[in-house]
C-alpha cells in the first residue's frame, strides 16, 4: 500500500496525459512558451550542477588534500548554506541587489545554496580513500593539480554523480528562489497555472514533462554511473597534503567569494531586515514554528515507520519484490515537490474529499517527497548489523520479535534518528506542496515568509527566515559530523 500511495504522482502523470490525448497534449506542449520554459529549465539544470560540482569538488580537495590557510574555517563554512533554504538565500540577494534576475541570477542563488550537497559527499569520499595512490603519483613527478585530476577526481566519480543529481533534482524542483528572480522554470509555471485556474489540462501538461526531466536525469545519472562500486574504509594514515604555492592566494579569496556570497549575504540582509523590526513581527512567527514543527515531527515519524520494514526487507530478505519496493519510493521521492501536490489534490477530491486541506494530506505528501531520506541512512545501517547477534541471542531462548527489539532496533537506533533528521529538515523547509496543501488558515514558517516576502514586505519576513535558519542548523550539523567523521576514526 506504501509504495501505491508513493507511486501516486507518477499515475497522475499518465492519467493526466492520456485523459489529454495525443492531439490535446501535443498542441499544449507544441507552444513558444514550453519551448522557453524547456531552454530555461535545461540551462539552468547544466549550468547550476556544474557550478556546484566546481564549488562542491573544489572546496573538498582544497579542504581536505592542501594545506590551505584557515582550513578547519573553510571546512564549516563550505557545508553552512544549506542550513540556509534557497528562498532564503534568493531573498537576501533580491534586498541587496534587486536587479539580480534571469538565468545568471539562477546560476548564482544555485551554486550558494546547493554546493553543499556536493561537497559533503565529497569530503566523506575523499577521508575514506587510501592516499597510497596519490603518494605513488607524487613520487613520479606529478603536481597537486595532476595528482588530483588523474588520480583523486576518478575516484570521487560515485560522490560527484550523486551529489550533481540531487542538486538537478532540486533545481527542477525549486519555485521560491526563481520565483523571486522571475526567472520562468517549470516549477514556477505550473504554480501560476494552477493558481489561475486550479490546475487544469495546462498545469498538467507541464507535469508531464517536468516529470519527464527528471526521469531522464536519474537515468543518465544511472547510466554514467554504471555497475561501478567505491569501497571505501578508514585509512592506515592521513593523507600528505599539498602545497598550494603561487595558488594559494586565488583559493582563500575564492573560497572567501562563495562565503560571502553564499552566507554572509543572506545572513547580512536577514540580521539587517530583522533588526528594523520590531517585537510585534515575531507574533504570527510562534504559531507558525509550532505547526512547523508538528508537520515536521509527523513526517519523520511516518517516513521512519515506512522506511524501517523497507529496509529489513531490501537488506535482510533480498529479492526482486524488496528491490522493486524500494525504488518505487526512490522514484517517487525523485518527483518535484509541485507534481506530488497536484497529484494529491486531485486523488484527494475524488476519492477522500473529507481530508484534503487537512495537515493528513500535507504529512503524505512529505512522505512522498522524503521518504529516501529515511530510507538511505536505516538501509545503511541495517547493513552494518550482523544477523548473527539476533541468532545468539534466539539461541538462548529469546523469540524472535524480542530479539529484535532488544539488540538490532538499538543498534539502528542512530541510523534512524539520522534519518528522521533529514526528514525534517526537509518538512521545514518545504514550501511548494504547503502552500497548495495547507489547510486554510493555516501557516508553516515557509509559507509564512513567502506570503511577506512575495508582498514585499522585507521586515515582516525576516522573523520566518531566521527561525528557519534556526531550524535547520540541527540537521545539517548532524549531516556535517556524519561527512566529516568517514575515515577519519
Amino acid at each position: 500500500m506504501g509504495a501505491g500511495v508513493a507511486l501516486l504522482p507518477v499515475g497522475y502523470v499518465v492519467v493526466s496525459a492520456a485523459q489529454t490525448g495525443g492531439q490535446g497534449l501535443a498542441r499544449l506542449l507544441l507552444r513558444p512558451l514550453v519551448a522557453e520554459l524547456t531552454a530555461n529549465t535545461v540551462l539552468l539544470v547544466i549550468l547550476g550542477v556544474a557550478a556546484t560540482l566546481v564549488v562542491g569538488v573544489g572546496g573538498a580537495w582544497l579542504v581536505e588534500r592542501t594545506r590551505l590557510p584557515f582550513r578547519r574555517f573553510f571546512a564549516v563554512a563550505l557545508a553552512a548554506p544549506l542550513a540556509i533554504p534557497a528562498f532564503v538565500t534568493s531573498y537576501g540577494w533580491a534586498t541587496v541587489a534587486p536587479s539580480m534576475a534571469g538565468l545568471s541570477g539562477a546560476v548564482l542563488i544555485s551554486a550558494c545554496a546547493y554546493s553543499p550537497l556536493v561537497y559533503l559527499p565529497a569530503v566523506a569520499a575523499l577521508r575514506g580513500l587510501d592516499p597510497a595512490l596519490e603518494d605513488t603519483a607524487r613520487s613520479l613527478g606529478l603536481g597537486p593539480w595532476r595528482v588530483f585530476r588523474r588520480v583523486v577526481l576518478p575516484q570521487l566519480r560515485l560522490a560527484v554523480l550523486g551529489g550533481g543529481l540531487v542538486v538537478g533534482l532540486h533545481l527542477l524542483a525549486e519555485y521560491g528562489a526563481f520565483a523571486f528572480l522571475q526567472f520562468d522554470t517549470f516549477t514556477t509555471a505550473i504554480m501560476t497555472a494552477y493558481r489561475a485556474n486550479f490546475g487544469g489540462p495546462g498545469a498538467a501538461a507541464l507535469g508531464v514533462v517536468l516529470t519527464a526531466l527528471c526521469l531522464v536525469l536519474v537515468a543518465g545519472e544511472s547510466r554514467m554511473r554504471g555497475s561501478s562500486r567505491l569501497s571505501t574504509s578508514s585509512p592506515a594514515r592521513p593523507a600528505q597534503r599539498a602545497r598550494l604555492g603561487a595558488w594559494t592566494a586565488p583559493a582563500v579569496l575564492a573560497l572567501s567569494a562563495f562565503v560571502v556570497a553564499a552566507v554572509a549575504v543572506p545572513l547580512s540582509s536577514v540580521l539587517r531586515w530583522t533588526l528594523r523590526g520590531g517585537p510585534g513581527d515575531w507574533a504570527p512567527v510562534l504559531p507558525a514554528a509550532a505547526q512547523t514543527v508538528v508537520l515536521a515531527v509527523g513526517a519523520a515519524v511516518v517516513c521512519t515507520a515506512v522506511a524501517l520494514p523497507v529496509a529489513w526487507l531490501a537488506v535482510r530478505h533480498p529479492a526482486r519484490t524488496s528491490r522493486v519496493l524500494e525504488s518505487a519510493f526512490y522514484l517517487a521521492g525523485s518527483l518535484p515537490a509541485i507534481v506530488v501536490a497536484l497529484a494529491l489534490v486531485a486523488v484527494v477530491l475524488r476519492l477522500a474529499p473529507g481530508i484534503y486541506q487537512t495537515a493528513a494530506t500535507v504529512i503524505i505528501a512529505y512522505a512522498i517527497l522524503f521518504l529516501p531520506r529515511s530510507l538511505v541512512p536505516i538501509r545503511a545501517g541495517l547493513a552494518q548489523i550482523s544477523p548473527g547477534w539476533e541468532e545468539a541471542a534466539r539461541s538462548l531462548g529469546v523469540s524472535p520479535l524480542i530479539a529484535r527489539l532488544r539488540i538490532t532496533l538499538p543498534l539502528l537506533a542512530p541510523a534512524m534518528a539520522s534519518g528522521a533528521a533529514l526528514v525534517a529538515l526537509g518538512a521545514s523547509n518545504e514550501l511548494t506542496a504547503t502552500l497548495l496543501l495547507a489547510p486554510t488558515g493555516t501557516q508553516t514558517v515557509a509559507t509564512g515568509f513567502w506570503s511577506a516576502a512575495s508582498a514585499i514586505d522585507y521586515v515582516a519576513a525576516a522573523p520566518y527566515a531566521v527561525v528557519l535558519i534556526v531550524l535547520s542548523v540541527p540537521a545539517v550539523h548532524l549531516m556535517f559530523s556524519e561527512a566529516t567523521s568517514r575515515g577519519s576514526a
